[in-house]
């Protein structure tokens, strides 16, 4: 697999809970298998819940978490200056290209038209 991902959120919560088709699920396996990586962002949306799963714990602790560099800030300010976009998002979306990820998720309307950035829908 030549290309890298970050794992959004609700992949990983729809991946645990058993919601990804079987397609996509081994899909999602692959990447978790090779080398995932998540934003810091990911990482304290998925652990901040109360009731966090035994297999979200183990998967966040297996990703490559990426966290805020100044190159991450300076893209999520210039991606919000151009696109009406959450700040969660775009320093997903900043995380991603900077260290030129694909990103997999399940809401793509969230990442639409940000200027180089791949989004994948499994």
């Amino acid at each position: 697999m030549g290309e890298k991902y970050l794992i959004d959120t609700n992949i990983i919560i729809d991946f645990s809970e058993n919601k990804l088709s079987a397609e996509a699920k081994a899909f999602v396996a692959s990447v978790i298998d090779t080398e995932p990586f998540l934003s810091v962002i990911n990482k304290i949306e998925l652990l901040g819940f109360s009731d966090v799963s035994k297999t979200i714990v183990e998967l966040v602790d297996t990703a490559t978490v990426i966290g805020l560099t100044d190159a991450i800030i300076h893209r999520t300010i210039a991606i919000r200056k151009s696109k009406k976009i959450k700040l969660p998002d775009a320093i997903i979306a900043a995380t991603a290209l900077e260290h030129k990820l694909q990103v997999i998720t399940r809401n793509i309307a969230d990442f639409q038209n940000i200027k180089g950035l791949k989004i994948i829908n499994p």
